[in-house]
């Protein structure tokens, strides 16, 4: 039995959902679909989860709502009359919509996930009624009546393990299963959403809760490949990788595949396969718990820009127990995260992404640690880094990697700020100057990919 998620571009309209019907009936053995809200077109198209957005935005405001309700009604409507169903789908969903608009607008995060998940909800019940229509069994499954249970605020919002055997029972149901990504419900019944991308952590968690043999994430690339194709001329594709692989390549700006998404799979050992709706005969790339790494030691390379650094410095500081604590709980008070810390003997620098930062909290933050902290030196640099990243499993085990890196970038002219790597040695990181990224990644791949024709 195979879970399979279609995303954004995948059902964005009524050709592509089209597809979607053939990939389904190619495969007896693809049960529950999961899928997301109708997204891009085109170019300048807009997805319905931003057009929802401004329907909220709307409403919150006391404003007349006509025209971003249409909006969104018609988005759903022009799919339906190209798939040939009749107006009910239709008004089920504007009815759906006012409903939800209806509702109190007191709570305006939580009447806001409402109208938001009305993209994926109000998309599987159009996918259900399209595959009976043409013959398919198949059924709408709402996740609160399915069981995908989720925390309550105001904790960032993440799945209960004890959904899961609520949600096991769906291999059960009969027919085709068409399940709406990106949202599920606490045990008071209350709706809370995921992150935007959560599409892909809904259908992970599905896939593990029935053991699936196959995780399928349908969107429009063929692979993942071993660098961002839009930087690097037709870069290797990745044949096979592990989810640790996957986690630091997605952190690192691989937008293909959401990176939270991997733990439900990874939890529970389900082999995730980013496939191409548009190309689906094409293998795509296999993620799974272990692989041979020793044909090539990178799997891939990524950058991620957008990073601040602070930098502190005080004589005999490796002697101070608890410095470290104490300088991380002024960043946990700020409710900032922090990304890496390298250190030295006497200095410890926090890499912090810059969106976290203005200037009242950037100022807090350097005043406390100098007054708390006593420290000789403290300075936070705001300038825009970028973190480029060497992945793969391999590298543990081999000799002179970290010099080959060095030396790649070194003959870009680029100056590397900051080096660190994880104790798992999955990963590399090298903080560059982000007007330099671009020409160290183009370095980087012909230094460890420039003779692989494929990798596995």
């Amino acid at each position: 039995m195979k879970v399979c998620k279609f995303g954004g571009t995948s059902v964005a309209s009524a050709e592509q959902i089209k597809k979607v019907a053939n990939i389904v009936k190619s495969d007896p053995s693809r049960k529950i679909i999961v899928v997301s809200a109708p997204g891009k077109r085109f170019g300048e198209d807009e997805k319905v989860t931003d057009l929802l957005i401004k329907l909220a935005e709307a409403a919150l405001n006391r404003q007349n709502v006509d025209n971003e309700l249409e909006n969104v009604v018609a988005r759903y409507r022009s799919i339906a009359e190209g798939l040939g169903l009749g107006e009910n789908i239709s008004n089920i969903i504007e009815d759906d919509l006012r409903e939800r608009l209806s509702t109190n607008l007191e709570d305006e995060s939580l009447f806001t996930d409402a109208i938001k998940a009305a993209g994926e909800d109000n998309n599987a019940k159009l996918v259900a009624e399209y595959f009976n229509h043409i013959g398919l069994k198949a059924q709408y499954v709402c996740p609160k009546k399915a069981g995908l249970l989720v925390n309550n605020r105001p904790e960032r919002v993440r799945a209960l393990p004890e959904g899961y055997d609520r949600l096991e029972k769906l291999k059960d149901e009969p027919g085709i299963i068409v399940f709406p990504g990106f949202f599920g419900y606490t045990e008071d019944g209350t709706l809370r959403t995921f992150n935007r991308g959560g599409s892909d952590i809904s259908g992970s968690i599905v896939a593990a809760a029935i053991r699936a043999e196959l995780y399928e994430n349908f969107t429009d690339v063929d692979s993942v490949f071993t660098a961002n194709p839009t930087v690097v001329d037709q870069p290797v594709a990745i044949e096979k990788m592990t989810y640790r692989e996957m986690r630091e390549l997605a952190y690192a700006g691989f937008s293909v595949f959401h990176d939270e998404a991997l733990m439900p799979a990874f939890l529970r050992s389900v082999p995730v396969c980013i496939k191409n709706t548009n190309n689906p005969e094409a293998p795509g790339t296999l993620i799974v718990r272990d692989r041979d790494h020793s044909a090539q030691p990178v799997i891939g390379i990524a950058a991620d820009s957008g990073f601040s650094t602070l930098f502190v410095y005080k004589y005999l500081m490796n002697l101070e127990i608890g410095f470290g604590r104490c300088l991380l709980e002024i960043l946990e008070d700020e409710e900032i995260p922090f990304e890496h810390t390298p250190s030295g003997i006497d200095n410890l620098s926090v890499i912090i992404r810059s969106k976290f930062l203005n200037e009242k909290n950037s100022e807090r933050i350097v005043r406390r640690v100098k007054e708390e902290l006593e420290v000789d030196d403290v300075h936070l640099r705001n300038t825009d880094y970028s973190m480029v990243v060497l992945v793969g499993e391999g590298m543990r085990h081999t000799t002179g990697l970290a010099a080959r890196a060095a030396s790649a970038i070194s003959r870009t002219g680029a100056n590397i700020e900051m080096i660190n790597q994880g104790s798992s040695e999955v990963s590399l990181v090298f903080g560059v100057d982000k007007k330099d990224e671009t020409k160290i990644l183009k370095e980087l791949y012909k230094e460890f990919f420039s003779k692989v024709v494929s990798y596995v």
